[in-house]
């Protein structure tokens, strides 16, 4: 699974402005660059498995007071798979690699669905319900590291 970055400006993300699965959704990363800013590794990315462009996958923005939000999404034809599961976890190794002591925290429809699954299989733990402006109630969630003992 390869992490292909959504680049600050539309012009320089061809190799994704013709992809239909991608043509929604590149608009509204470059748009959410104006808001938050380009700060990578904190950024968008498109996802690619074997070749193909799976899923997108991102932070919501560089982190703050030591915690950074994950998002993800498996392109229709790639559901089901496993491939949201993987995506999750390469965002969290990312992450993990760039601050070893970040909080990473994610959020979903206040219901079971599956991304709560995808979470879970990734050692999210449920911290409980806010309300977001924009989408209203939600789970909130949060990595809890898995620490072994050598």
């Amino acid at each position: 699974m390869k992490l292909l970055p959504v680049k600050e400006h539309l012009d320089q993300n061809t190799e994704f402005t013709n992809n239909t699965d991608c043509m929604e959704s590149i608009g509204m990363c470059i748009d959410f660059y104006k808001k938050v800013g380009f700060n990578p590794p904190w950024i968008c990315y498109y996802v690619q498995l074997d070749g193909e462009l799976v899923g997108g996958a991102a932070f919501k923005g560089k982190p703050m007071d030591g915690k950074v939000e994950i998002a993800y999404v498996t392109f229709p034809q790639y559901q089901q798979k496993g491939i949201g599961t993987q995506m999750a976890h390469t965002l969290i190794q990312l992450a993990l690699k760039t601050d070893p002591v970040i909080t990473i925290t994610a959020c979903t429809l206040a219901e079971e669905n599956f991304s709560t699954r995808i979470l879970r299989k990734n050692n999210f733990k449920l911290l409980g319900t806010i309300m977001d402006e924009e989408d209203g109630e939600l789970w909130e969630w949060e990595y809890e590291p898995i620490f072994t003992i050598s």
